[in-house]
């Protein structure tokens, strides 16, 4: 009996340093600001959205959900990522670093009830304006 536990337990050891040790994502380098965003479903030209957290724009189309976000892979300027959101959804994207300030963000999955499947260009563009003083 402490045999098996003894090796569960160093197998959970190695496990946690395999995960320890795993490549972070491409987007680690990517700064958060303003953010102009083309690509969107039925929207023409750009969109420009002040972005605090950039992880969110790999899940763009649930950015205003509470999400739980599993990096899949990531070898080089690529990253891909699954995402759940309860019953708002879920999603996969691959998320593609051209810049530091250039992302190609396709991504695919089911948003309140309805599939989606969509390619994005995000480009920064500058820092976050300041909110107006009072």
């Amino acid at each position: 009996m402490t045999r098996k536990l003894v090796l569960a337990g160093a197998i959970r050891t190695a496990l946690l340093s395999l995960a320890a040790a795993a490549p972070p994502s491409s987007l680690t380098q990517v700064q958060p600001g303003l953010w102009e965003i083309k690509g969107l479903p039925g929207v023409s030209g750009a969109t420009r959205q002040c972005v605090a957290d950039v992880s969110l724009l790999t899940r763009f189309e649930h950015r205003a959900k509470n999400c739980t976000e599993k990096l899949l892979k990531a070898a080089g300027s690529e990253s891909d990522f699954d995402y759940s959101c309860g019953a708002a959804g879920f999603g996969h994207s691959e998320v593609t670093v051209i810049t530091l300030r250039s992302l190609k963000i396709s991504t695919q999955g089911i948003s309140g009830g309805l599939p989606f499947n969509y390619v994005l260009q995000a480009h920064r563009i500058s820092d976050c304006p300041s909110a107006p003083r009072h």
